[in-house]
């Protein structure tokens, strides 16, 4: 068996991922590292969570001078020797950690830059110096605007999950990039799927690229460790599937993807409120939130993160055990980014897709790209036999840990508002007297009303078979009192 040492990394290095546990490559560490040592422009292709970042975190690493060397007071002071451009803010922190565990034995300073936080400590740290820098694409440009990041000594410019960012509209933004840096640097491209545009892309910018493949095909992107399964699922009846799923012998951790953040944020309280240790992930929340339900995640704290697709991008945590997918994915290529986010670094995992009605065309062309044996997904209810036995779930196990909490009604009294609660009842003299066409009833109270002055405001007097017509109030144009209908007008 190949080992980092035999594939030429340096002995600091190589301490270094000992101390982590991690002593064997993976495939596309093996293919790649003896290419990208050498500086050689490559594009790097393999199944998600297969150990792409230390594909090219070791080249980068090995090939950067140290603060230590001779040779570092013949460079530009301070200057950045190396970029790695991620499409999330996500997966730049992630691979940043990696670089940080691999040169912990090195003293390269390493700097991770993306937004929704303040510009003073990356500011800082730019004018004190750095050696790589890891960031977003629209955080690195503003950097480069204020002259604060100069990127005219990078000897490499690697390009993490490639095909993320032409969905995301970034291209103009890598671009841009592209021209900051010297014609002469290493270019390396990394992505689990590489659509026709960024193999476009490579042949723009790159010179002469090596393209390694780790798979044979790309219908085998798909990890096969993870069990996949597809259930036609009502939308209503969703968060007790899940509620039951995470009570399964084999549950540890889960991933549950949403199609919008107003998803996320609602299944996430959804859950919480059933019992289980779970928070949202979405670009609405601030970064620091997001920093802390990751890091929550990551220290066994929640047991359940509820992402969006862009938040959980590249999101590398061990001891997933579940990824569920709430709605069917958009494409093939966001399905499989999605389960590969379980069974990485040769680990099992379980990936669950719950298919609407409407959604079951755009499954069906996702089974077909990827040549999965699921063309009809089965109806599944959480009390669907075939639920408990596929997932292990005891039998009577409810969708929730804890009772729901009851609803509290107040008492109608206590509704009025404090200052009539201590009012008296107020006392009302309801007596009324039952008249028709203007006569009083048998039972009822005879009109007192008589004379002129009770027609002058209105009242109805007893006259017999008196018409509403002839006891209407008219109107004069010179602003005087109305009369009665009946005989002259009086002044």
């Amino acid at each position: 068996m190949t080992t980092f040492r035999e594939l030429g990394v340096l002995p600091e290095i190589c301490d270094a991922l000992e101390r982590a546990g991690i002593t064997t490559p993976f495939a596309i560490q093996e293919m790649t590292l003896s290419v990208a040592l050498m500086g050689t422009d490559l594009i790097g292709q393999a199944r998600t969570g297969t150990g792409k970042t230390l594909a090219f975190g070791i080249p980068v690493l090995q090939r950067s001078v140290t603060t230590t060397d001779p040779a570092y007071a013949d460079l530009p002071q301070g200057k950045p020797q190396a970029l790695i451009v991620a499409p999330t803010r996500e997966l730049a922190l992630q691979v940043s950690n990696d670089l940080h565990l691999a040169s912990a034995d090195l003293g390269l300073r390493v700097l991770t830059v993306y937004g929704g936080v303040g510009y003073d400590t990356q500011l800082d740290t730019l004018a004190a110096g750095v050696d790589i820098v890891v960031g977003t694409p629209g955080r690195l440009i503003d950097l480069a605007n204020r002259r604060a990041l100069d990127l005219s000594h990078v000897h490499a410019l690697v390009l993490d999950e490639a095909d993320e960012m032409l969905d995301l509209g970034f291209l103009p933004d890598v671009e841009r990039l592209l021209s900051m840096t010297p014609e002469t640097r290493q270019t390396m491209l990394f992505s689990a799927t590489m659509p026709a545009a960024i193999v476009a892309l490579a042949r723009t910018h790159m010179r002469h690229p090596m393209n390694i493949r780790a798979e044979s095909s790309y219908e085998n992107a798909t990890v096969p460790a993870t069990a996949q399964f597809i259930y036609l699922a009502h939308d209503l009846d969703k968060p007790e599937i899940i509620g039951r799923v995470l009570q399964a012998d084999d549950a540890e951790k889960m991933i549950v993807f949403t199609r919008t953040k107003r998803q996320a944020q609602r299944i996430a309280d959804d859950l919480a409120e059933r019992g289980f240790a779970a928070a949202p992930l979405h670009g609405d929340m601030a970064q620091i939130a997001r920093e802390k339900a990751l890091a929550k995640f990551r220290e066994d704290k929640l047991k359940v993160l509820v992402c969006t697709d862009v938040a959980a991008r590249g999101i590398d945590v061990r001891g997933v055990s579940h990824v569920v997918n709430y709605t069917c994915p958009e494409d093939d290529k966001t399905y499989v980014h999605r389960i590969g986010r379980t069974g990485r670094a040769g680990a099992t995992g379980t990936a669950i897709t719950l298919v609407d009605w409407p959604d079951i065309a755009r499954w069906k062309m996702i089974n077909k790209t990827l040549d999965l044996p699921f063309p009809e997904p089965t109806e599944t209810y959480s009390t669907s036999e075939h639920l408990f036995h596929d997932q292990g779930i005891p039998v009577g196990t409810r969708g929730r840990i804890v009772d729901a909490a009851p609803v509290e009604r107040k008492p109608r009294e206590d509704r009025a508002p404090s200052g009539d609660r201590d009012r008296a009842p107020r006392e009302r003299n309801r007596s009324r007297s039952r008249t028709r066409s203007g006569a009083p009833v048998e039972g009822g109270a005879a009109s007192t009303a008589s004379g002129p002055a009770s027609d002058a405001v209105g009242d109805k007097p007893a006259a017999e078979g008196a018409s509403r017509n002839r006891n209407r109030r008219r109107r004069t144009r010179s602003g005087g009192s109305a009369t009665a209908a009946s005989g002259p007008a009086s002044e």
